[in-house]
């Protein structure tokens, strides 16, 4: 994924001027516009969520064309066919900025796959082949523990919940792996997405099922580190502001508005799997991603070789995956 600095100085600016403004009786007008009635999810286990960020880890870094890689593609389509879950895989051919081939497979899991309403749950599963944030091991593979594997974790754990609960949400539900995510250069890369999101954009032209749509889309990125916050992203906002507010509010009646932070204000704008997914399908999706709420800027270990397990936290974990599956019961 790509942050781009410009709309970070502006939002900075905005925060400011709008966080000033805010009055105590907008405050509570707010409070009571979002007074809904819902009904009650299962219980998200983050032990679960965290064993399998752990298992992705384990295999090492899941860059394409590797055996780890490959490896890690094989668990997640065995996990999600023991859940139950109708499971469809894209093989496809990627080139990426600097024209190497990857051999790459966008991996799906359908809960529910006849209901005509359906939502769109994603995360990428591989990860960057250089720690070029990393100011030693700049040319490393990245383990990826935050940036990948935690948003698949979740949907892993999601899956399994709703699968066992007894009582599935109304909505069909598609679980997407995008890969070939975290190739991109933004410096080098001459196309719009900075070389990045290889995976959805191939999904976006070639979707899994021919005249596929859904409802609206969750991508999940960076959302397994301690102290994380997620700010209303600045084309979430463009694009489908309706289904970011939707999970803020929901959010905010949980009780998880330090993860899940209003500033009054967009954040910034981020180049991630969204994009393609509403600009190419055309189905609105926002994307849920760790920005600092002083800065704007990513996780400490983004793109470094020290993205590992250390920077996971169970109640983020938690934060983000009850939310999730609390929005999606709340479609009944």
């Amino acid at each position: 994924m790509r942050l781009n600095r410009k709309i970070i100085l502006f939002w900075l600016a905005a925060v400011i001027t709008v966080s000033s403004c805010k009055s105590k009786k907008q405050d509570q007008q707010e409070n009571q516009a979002t007074e809904v009635k819902t009904v009650t999810a299962p219980a998200f286990n983050a032990d679960s969520a965290y064993a399998y960020v752990a298992r992705q880890v384990a295999f090492g870094p899941r860059v394409p064309n590797t055996d780890a890689h490959r490896r890690c593609g094989d668990y997640l389509i065995a996990q999600l066919k023991q859940f139950g879950c109708e499971v469809t895989v894209q093989n496809f051919t990627a080139t990426t900025y600097d024209n190497l081939k990857l051999n790459a497979r966008n991996i799906i899991g359908s809960i529910n796959p006849n209901a005509p309403k359906r939502i769109v749950l994603a995360s990428h599963w591989d990860s960057r082949p250089f720690a070029d944030q990393d100011s030693v091991a700049r040319t490393k593979p990245v383990i990826g523990a935050n940036d990948g594997a935690s948003g698949v974790g979740i949907l892993l754990e999601m899956a399994r919940t709703i699968q066992q609960s007894g009582t599935k949400p109304d909505v069909g539900i598609d679980l997407i792996f995008f890969d070939a995510e975290d190739w991109g250069n933004s410096e080098l890369a001459k196309d719009e997405y900075g070389g990045f999101c290889l995976g959805s954009q191939y999904w976006a032209a070639n979707k899994h099922k021919p005249g596929y749509t859904a409802y609206y889309g969750v991508l999940l990125d960076m959302v397994g580190a301690k102290g994380a916050t997620f700010l209303k992203e600045g084309n979430s906002m463009q694009y489908a502001p309706t289904v970011v507010n939707k999970v803020w509010e929901t959010a905010s009646r949980m009780g998880y508005n330090q993860y899940f932070v209003d500033t009054g204000q967009s954040g910034p704008a981020i180049t991630d799997d969204h994009l393609p997914v509403n600009k190419v399908a055309k189905i609105p999706m926002i994307d849920i991603i760790h920005l600092k709420v002083e800065s704007g800027s990513f996780f400490k270990d983004w793109h470094t070789a020290h993205d590992d397990m250390d920077n996971i936290d169970r109640g983020t974990l938690k934060a983000v995956g009850q939310v999730l599956l609390q929005t999606l019961y709340n479609e009944q």
